[in-house]
């Protein structure tokens, strides 16, 4: 393991949330909301820097990275004279140090010594990766180091990084380094690409871009989904416990969490439509880029000026029913989660195995006006197994794990949920009650769609139930809800072609099967 040179810094080792946060405000880093969270801004980034994350090339990754746009090579050298530019940064300067680990399952664990140069970057450790106790602090054998120095600037033209920048994982070395970003998330999703790529390779196990929770018949529901869909929500759930909310592995007999916290986004957040978050959000919590009603400490949730990515970071003891031990069985429930801003989709629909698959591998959801820079319109975005950002391997490596769970365990049942539009396409159309998705997927839970009779979406395949507890009848069949039922088949069979224009990169090594789960380009009404 490559160390980082610490030797004339002062160093804050494994310091505690209550110090952290009394650290930050002493250098005038942050302030406390009216809850007691520490609210700090992450400057320039508030978000992650896709194009400026590498992945060194070397004798373990030249074959086995999925090598593009998304996984960019760089070379050891690179990597090397900017550790080394970095160590000299660090001279004489403060750092905070922390000792943790990533994976609940100690067969599969990992070791990582966080590095920062400010407490609440710490904090944000303290919080999202899983603590040791005492006991195995004694014991603690450092395996994998993120070193974090937001204040160090790269210089593009010497220094071979697209600009100032930079995230780069060394898997030889296993080092992830991180500068001229503070934004917090860039650790976190750090070491999740860490484990995409150990846990297939190494073990054979799935990682995974999903909630997870568990009922009081030790039943585990999975919700994978796209950010703004719903995965965090859904999965805060008081009638079950909380395992994780954004990423886990499945091994031959169970689901573990790889973190020891929850990073939830607040924009809009309210105490009526997400309890659970709204409340685990107090001292010592961390919220980052969020601004104050006018003249008071009170966070203005709604409020989007510095970012639509307003975040919240707190450890998982925050919620109240999480599980303690963050490891639970093999799934009864998968959900796919999709923010359907076309309004075709149903609220919720059964998949076969096959279906199941295709849309894994598709990983839909749509962005609408306001989210992002320039989107005026409803724009598609598919991303392979509800994460491919964060794959270093091909996305049908995952794929294939994925379809090995479900024929090792037929009795896994798999839903697509559309939180989306309904009624019409963004903005026309009408966003799908909370309250109405959360007793679908309660439904799906308690087997209440068991002996109900489903009928197959002519364009989609997809199986949507007659009838749901709880739920108007009329919104489960998508084209009852439109007006116009000829735009409705119109929009259908638009995105149906947006499927299958995005799948066309994965069907060499799709089974025929799956590429029959494939939308039906046809023109009926349903």
């Amino acid at each position: 393991m490559v160390m980082v040179d610490t030797s004339s810094s002062n160093v804050y080792l494994n310091q505690d949330a209550k110090t952290l946060v009394q650290q930050t405000l002493a250098r005038g880093q942050g302030k406390l909301n009216d809850t007691g969270a520490l609210c700090i801004q992450t400057g320039k980034f508030t978000g992650r820097s896709p194009k400026d994350r590498f992945i060194v090339r070397d004798e373990i990754t030249s074959d086995t990275v999925d090598w593009g746009g998304i996984n960019i090579p760089i070379a050891t050298e690179v990597f090397d004279k900017l550790l080394r530019k970095m160590n000299t940064f660090i001279r004489g300067r403060e750092i905070w140090m922390r000792h943790c680990y990533a994976g609940a399952d100690p067969s599969y664990r990992l070791s990582v010594t966080v590095i920062n140069t400010t407490p609440w970057a710490n904090l944000f450790c303290h919080h999202l990766f899983l603590r040791p106790s005492e006991s195995e602090l004694d014991d603690y054998k450092p395996e994998w180091v993120v070193f974090q120095v937001p204040e160090f600037l790269a210089d593009p033209d010497t220094d071979g990084t697209r600009q100032e920048n930079f995230t780069i994982i060394n898997f030889a070395k296993k080092m992830i380094l991180i500068g001229g970003s503070a934004y917090t998330g860039e650790m976190k999703k750090g070491i999740f690409s860490v484990l995409n790529f150990l846990l297939p390779h190494q073990y054979g196990v799935l990682p995974m871009h999903c909630s997870a929770n568990e009922g009081e018949r030790d039943d585990i529901a999975l919700f994978f989904g796209l950010s703004g869909t719903g995965k965090t929500t859904l999965s805060a759930d008081a009638s079950r416990k909380l395992i994780g909310d954004d990423e886990h592995g499945w091994t031959d007999r169970a689901v573990f969490n790889f973190e020891g916290g929850c990073y939830a986004k607040c924009i809009d957040l309210s105490p009526d439509k997400e309890p659970q978050i709204y409340a685990a959000i107090k001292h010592p919590a961390l919220l980052e880029n969020v601004s104050f009603k006018d003249g008071t400490s009170t966070v203005d949730y709604s409020n989007a000026d510095l970012t639509e990515n307003t975040r919240a970071a707190y450890p998982i003891y925050h919620i109240k029913n999480a599980k303690k031990q963050a490891i639970g069985n093999t799934p009864k429930n998968i959900f796919f989660l999709t923010c359907d801003a076309f309004g075709v989709l149903p609220p919720i629909s059964k998949l076969t195995p096959a279906q199941a698959m295709y849309h894994f591998l598709s990983g839909y959801t749509a962005k609408v006006a306001g989210t992002e820079v320039g989107i005026r319109e409803p724009q598609p975005t598919f991303s392979a197994c509800f994460g491919k950002v964060f794959l270093p391997l091909h996305p049908t490596v995952y794929a294939e794990l994925m379809g090995k769970k479900l024929k090792e365990n037929p009795e896994v049942r798999v839903w697509l949920v559309n939180t989306g539009w309904t009624g019409g396409a963004y903005p026309e159309g009408k966003r799908i009650g909370l309250q109405y998705t959360r007793a679908m997927v309660q439904a799906a839970i308690q087997e209440e769609f068991a002996h109900q009779t489903f009928r197959h979406h002519p364009y989609f395949g997809i199986l949507i139930p007659e009838a749901c507890p709880g739920v108007p009848t009329e919104i489960l069949n998508p084209r009852n809800t439109w007006k116009d039922k000829a735009a409705y088949d119109r929009q259908a069979q638009s995105l149906a072609e947006l499927f299958i224009q995005n799948f066309d990169q994965y069907s060499a090594e799709a089974s025929e099967e799956i590429k029959n789960a494939a939308p039906k380009l046809i023109q009926v009404a349903l």
